[in-house]
């Protein structure tokens, strides 16, 4: 049979079933979230005069969840509008609404003897083919499945969200004994193209792949530590960015999980193995302590490290006392700081003859042979490992391909010589010849696959720039951008400067990307696959012009990059922005002018030039002004003040969309524009706008006046601006560039109602940017962005 899941419902409504629903909810899929009636009253319940039967009380807890879903950082959802997709209920009064969902997704506590009895009860009301999954963490879904319906038993099995739901790309698929393969098939597709998630198959062993093999490392990693007598802070930071871990490294991550849970899933591994791997799951004496004394870290304001005032501590594992925090300072962390990419920069340091190199080595030397023992057992393939360290822990190389980056030769005779026990999978790789887990076929990533190497399946719709470029060459290159044929007739533009920062070199790409699109090509797509998207203009060279007080260079880039702006909107063929994470400033300039943007579900847009002392300078205030225009039904009379108002609210308080979809709100998207839920398959996504654009006749905007409030428009922008300045909230420096601001948005000091040209509101916006960059006030808020970091307010 087809599946698809138009409804759903997740079973359960603490942190993890909220998020579930949270991120169902943000994908546009109606969710029912249940969870148990509450057994008494509370004093608040009590004091209104409700009953037991009341449906508030009833629905307390998931009613109280969603509530939370508001509240919470990370914010779970990505509009607060979503919350309205979400429908609370509880198990007693509304089992039978199972009935109309095509997927529940339980997510109860971690009990098998629950999980049954609530899967009974779903058995006797569910419809005959709705999918049933059970996020568990490590509890046999074989078991879980015992005892239901034939029916039941076909379209159950696990799918372990990682948490935050939103933010965290892995979806382990567990499939039992019992699951049809189409069903496990569908779930795979559905988890990639519709949840957006990194979806890796992993078998029904205790706590999978990800938990199984991060457990590992972090508890080999907390025993070396004790063993050899290293602080807290000393083994957080070398096992951080350094080796391409996430900041929180090891202990702090410990911190973030939580020590109960951390022990929980220790215990569960330990529970369900023997030998020598049994041991290492052990239950350890500190953790143990620390929970008896509630430090659990983060959620209880202690663990591993404790904040006090701005100063953070760590745990002195000897007194159980908490001191400055140490670091490890070696030669070797210098030279691997100076290494070019993270494979050599991890070999430095895992081969370094300090303190350092000791840590690594015997930190990563059990964790590779572990996963290489543990091939074939928990997943069919190195990649489904890799992956699941990736995406669900943040490395950014997972066991095999860190295996590869050390050397698997030079590892494996070390591991042997100091009488380590290396598995017959990785023997069998060097017998044969081979020296490496990947390697190519016809361009294309490959596997070692225990017999040769296979090619590494992938969607069609992941589009990897880095070995594409590899396979297919480039068009045209400088230093800030490259112009590839993505083939179908669309050309993609992409940056690769420093933090994707627009300068001269980007701008000279952007034109020659015009030209041959416009000559040979049918669409233009604008992405990277960079940290940013764009984090804006290159500030750092236009503070230097600036100091130098070469305002007629700055009045050449400034010219140069208006100009640019404005030939990818006339472009006769359409183009598409493909913006994602941080779009700021110059970033999101580029965006507006595209004839389509397609937007990644983590998209932080916002036109911020204010925090550096200085307004939007690429036409982005005219930009933003005319997406407000453009968004809006034609024949409807518009009301322009509203519209400036907005406009400069949003640039002068350099608001910043925390999604996609708050982009949309904040007007930088409209309702054409896309959001791709999936961030691997954003490229393709905008490929594919961009084809249709072109298919559908697509034919250059006209160029028309723009109608504005002037003079009259002016004095109300400024209104809220100078009582906030006598107010003593906001500075003088800041009543300039607001002043600035909003007489470019005001169109100057013409008649309300005025139509003028886009060049007269570009001239304006030159100049006035062009005197704030002059300004010593803009030029310290500038340098200390550069130095610091962060906004000064001057």
């Amino acid at each position: 049979m087809a599946y698809s899941i138009k409804k759903a419902a997740v079973l359960g409504s603490g942190v993890m079933g909220s998020g579930i629903a949270a991120h169902l909810a943000n994908i546009g899929i109606p969710t029912l979230l249940l969870d148990i009636a509450p057994k008494e009253l509370t004093a608040e319940e009590q004091a209104k005069g409700l009953t037991l039967e009341h449906p508030v009380v009833r629905n307390r807890f998931a009613q109280g969840a969603m509530q939370k879903l508001l509240k919470q950082k990370p914010a779970p959802l990505s509009s607060k509008q979503n919350l309205a997709l979400i429908t609370p209920g509880n198990f007693e009064d509304d089992l039978e609404k199972l009935k109309d969902v095509d997927w529940i997704i339980e997510v109860v506590v971690e009990n098998l003897a629950i999980k049954k009895s609530l899967y009974e009860k779903i058995d006797a009301v569910r419809t005959a083919g709705t999918i049933i999954t059970s996020n568990t963490s490590g509890i046999s879904i074989n078991a879980m499945a015992e005892g239901r319906s034939e029916d039941f038993q076909k379209h159950f099995l696990g799918t372990h969200f990682f948490n935050p739901p939103r933010y965290l790309k892995l979806l382990e698929v567990i499939p039992a004994n019992t699951t049809a393969p189409e069903v496990v098939a569908f779930m795979r597709e559905f988890g990639e193209d519709v949840l957006g998630k990194g979806v890796v198959i992993a078998k029904d062993t205790p706590n999978f792949i990800a938990n199984r093999i991060g457990t590992y490392g972090l508890l080999v990693t907390m025993r070396e530590m004790q063993e050899r007598g290293y602080s807290i802070g000393e083994v957080d930071s070398v096992t951080g960015p350094l080796i391409g871990r996430p900041k929180s490294a090891t202990f702090r991550t410990l911190d973030v999980v939580g020590l109960d849970t951390f022990a929980h899933v220790a215990k569960n591994v330990y529970d369900n193995t023997t030998g020598e791997e049994q041991q290492v799951f052990a239950e350890s004496a500190v953790v143990k302590k620390m929970i008896d004394n509630g430090w659990l870290g983060a959620k209880s304001g202690q663990g591993f490290f404790l904040k006090q005032g701005k100063e953070i501590l760590e745990l002195n594992l000897q007194t159980f006392e908490y001191e400055s925090v140490k670091k490890l300072k070696t030669p070797s962390m210098e030279m691997a700081k100076q290494a070019r990419g993270l494979a050599n920069k991890v070999k430095t340091l895992v081969y370094a003859n300090d303190r350092v190199g000791e840590l690594l080595w015997n930190v990563f030397a059990p964790t590779l042979i572990y996963s290489a023992q543990l091939h074939g057992e928990i997943a069919d393939d190195i990649v489904a490992i890799d992956n699941a360290m990736k995406w669900g822990f943040g490395w950014a190389q997972g066991p095999f391909e860190m295996w590869d980056a050390i050397g698997v030769k030079d590892s494996v005779a070390k591991m042997e010589a100091e009488g380590r026990e290396v598995p017959a999978f990785v023997k069998g790789l060097l017998e044969k010849g081979f020296d490496t887990f990947y390697s190519e076929i016809d361009g294309d990533l490959a596997f070692y696959n225990g017999t040769e190497y296979e090619k590494v399946p992938t969607n069609p719709k992941v589009i990897d720039l880095k070995r594409y470029k590899k396979k297919h060459g480039v068009i045209k290159s400088n230093t800030g951008a490259s112009l590839i044929d993505l083939g179908d007739g669309i050309a993609l533009l992409e940056f690769h400067s420093q933090s994707n920062a627009i300068g001269l070199d980007i701008i000279q790409m952007l034109n020659f990307a015009i030209d041959e699109v416009e000559a040979n090509y049918k669409g233009l797509v604008i992405g990277n696959q960079g940290k940013n998207f764009c984090v804006g203009a290159n500030l750092g060279m236009i503070l230097m012009e600036a100091q130098d007080d070469n305002i007629f260079e700055l009045d050449f880039v400034v010219s140069a990059f208006q100009k640019a702006m404005r030939r990818i909107k006339y472009c006769t063929k359409p183009v598409v922005a493909a913006p994602f994470q941080m779009a700021l400033g110059g970033g999101a300039e580029v965006c507006l002018p595209a004839a389509h943007i397609q937007a990644s579900a983590e998209t932080y847009m916002g036109l911020v030039e204010v925090g550096v002392g200085l307004i939007p300078g690429g036409g982005g205030n005219i930009g933003l002004y005319q997406k407000f225009l453009k968004g809006l039904p034609n024949g409807v009379e518009i009301d322009y003040q509203a519209i400036a108002t907005k406009v400069f609210e949003t640039i002068a308080m350099a608001k910043v969309s925390t999604s996609g979809e708050e982009a949309r709100e904040n007007n930088f998207l409209n309702f054409a524009d896309g959001i791709s839920v999936n961030a691997d398959h954003q490229l393709y996504d905008a490929k594919q706008a961009a084809l249709a654009l072109y298919e559908t006749g697509y034919t250059a905007p006209l160029k028309q006046k723009v109608k504005v409030v002037g003079a009259p428009g002016y004095a109300t922008l400024l209104l809220g601006a100078q009582g906030m300045f006598q107010s003593g909230y906001i500075s003088e420096h800041d009543l300039k560039i607001a002043k600035k601001l909003a007489y470019v948005i005001a169109g100057g000091l013409v008649p309300y109602g005025t139509e003028v040209t886009e060049e007269y509101l570009l001239n304006l916006e030159k100049e006035a940017f062009l005197q704030l960059v002059a300004d010593p006030k803009s030029q310290m808020r500038m340098q200390h962005m550069l130095v610091k970091g962060k906004p000064l307010r001057n």
